[in-house]
């Protein structure tokens, strides 16, 4: 699975000239990000990394994540309507595990006062590896579905016009001309502006939910603009904004600043350190309120890596389509192997076999944003420590998939540049739209790679471990 510039990779002054090269390009292009030291402001930014070349991917397994990504998103749809088997689900996890049981408290809150809102928006991206088989044959496995605040949309939308160039500098204009269209920030705002919409009040506003630290502005101003471009007004706010200012009217209907919003659209909310008291309750005056929620708390829910591993029960995605064996079967084709640390004989038994073989693991625990998963060594620790409590329903295990290193320069400001042995994982933005029970869009919205050392085990761009990249399909 090589890219036709391997022969480039050892010729050192042309590795350099191009690295000058695209560091420039990406700085032209927007593929940028804050700085560490000064998050808030933008007068000092820097590109975002990258790799320098492209990277090989089959072509056969991208053309099938991309099949799949519109049933991902029926069942996502599907898990976030299904109150029983949210609660059923995450019975275990929400006596161990504090911050999935107060999304789960709201969740419930929301259900009985009876939902306002009649419009849900679903943006999620769904993440794969390409798994070395035991005859060598790559095999599109899932790592996760992101359900909230799937990010990169912009920044990835721009990444491969400046690889595009790189190849040209490089004397590979035909291999720059097969680099695929890939704009995913149009995308999100597709469904983002559909949601407003349906939403049926055009002098209402989209808001952004966006953290305190916002080193990542630009990837959201990407999908911002092309909201303003269709007219639709934004405003960026934190939760301590709701807190502070935000309020329902007898119809439920939300207001910031005097404003009517339509879409809430988060780009926090998703880790317990997003939340204090303060927070908490601004999160429940948002999901209590008629604006479309991106997501609603059921399907953030439904992103959760519990139910990740229950879909992978025999019969659960046929009980959760019906009707639809074949998107089922699409689906499962995905699965790597899921197992549940659920306190009884099964758990018992999944719990011994990663101690005793702890490489063939992943740790997972309820948690999005990267760099929570635990590998050997740590894994083994921390299962010897839980295995004989209930704190170990928080977690899943799941199969290590394997995929083959390929070698490539990854682009860092301040960092030298050097060739690394790199793994890549390929991630799906899907979009979708529902009024009522009638769904109304239902798209795969372009795609996002990224790219490690295979020397980190987990953790994304945004926790300063991959890169960006763009796939070079072979």
């Amino acid at each position: 699975m090589a890219a036709p510039w391997e022969d480039v990779l050892c010729d050192t002054a042309a590795i350099r000239e191009a690295a000058l090269v695209a560091v420039d390009a990406a700085l032209l292009a927007g593929v940028l990000m804050r700085t560490e030291g000064r998050p808030n402001a933008s007068d000092v930014v820097n590109y975002a990394p990258f790799t320098l070349l492209p990277s090989a991917v089959p072509r056969a397994l991208f053309e099938q994540a991309y099949a799949v990504q519109q049933d991902f998103n029926l069942l996502v749809d599907a898990i976030s309507q299904n109150k029983e088997f949210l609660e059923h689900t995450l019975a275990s996890t929400i006596k161990v595990d504090d911050f999935t049981a107060r999304l789960f408290r709201i969740y419930m809150q929301v259900l009985e006062e009876g939902l306002a809102q009649s419009v849900f928006l679903g943006i999620n991206r769904s993440d794969y590896m390409f798994d070395r088989g035991v005859d060598g044959t790559p095999a599109l496995k899932q790592i996760e579905i992101n359900t909230i605040a799937a990010s990169f949309a912009g920044l990835t939308s721009r990444t491969a016009a400046v690889h595009g160039q790189v190849l040209q500098v490089l004397g590979k204009s035909e291999e720059a001309s097969r680099l695929l269209p890939n704009n995913p920030s149009k995308g999100l705002a597709l469904g983002i502006a559909k949601a407003w919409e349906l939403y049926g009040s055009p002098s209402a506003v989209v808001m952004f939910l966006v953290e305190e630290v916002q080193r990542n502005i630009f990837d959201q101003r990407c999908v911002e603009n092309e909201l303003w471009n269709r007219n639709i007004r934004v405003i960026r706010k934190r939760f301590r904004d709701v807190f502070e200012k935000g309020s329902l009217d007898d119809a439920r209907r939300l207001y910031m600043d005097g404003q009517e919003v339509a879409v809430v659209y988060y780009r926090e909310g998703y880790v317990p350190q997003n939340y204090d008291q303060q927070n908490w309750e601004a999160r429940l005056l948002l999901e209590r309120s008629r604006a479309v929620k991106c997501p609603d708390i059921a399907t953030q829910l439904a992103g959760t890596k519990k139910v990740q591993q229950e879909l992978s029960q025999p019969g659960t995605l046929e009980r959760l389509l019906p009707g639809r064996t074949e998107a089922a079967a699409r689906i499962r084709a995905t699965f790597a192997g899921l197992y549940s640390l659920d306190m009884g004989e099964e758990g018992d038994k999944t719990a011994a076999a990663a101690v005793a073989d702890p490489d063939r693991f992943v740790l997972k625990p309820q948690r999005e944003g990267g760099g929570n998963n635990l590998y050997g060594e740590e894994l083994r620790q921390v299962l010897e420590k839980i295995r004989d409590s209930p704190e170990r329903t928080s977690y899943i295990l799941m199969d290590k998939i394997k995929p083959q290193p390929a070698m490539n320069y990854l682009l860092r400001a301040h960092s030298p540049l050097q060739v690394s042995e790199c793994i890549s994982e390929l991630g799906i933005f899907g979009v979708y739209v529902r009024r009522g029970k009638e769904m109304v869009m239902n798209e795969a919205a372009g795609h996002l790679l990224r790219t490690k050392a295979i020397e980190h085990a987990d953790g994304g761009v945004a926790a300063g471990v991959a890169v960006l990249d763009t796939p070079y399909l072979v």
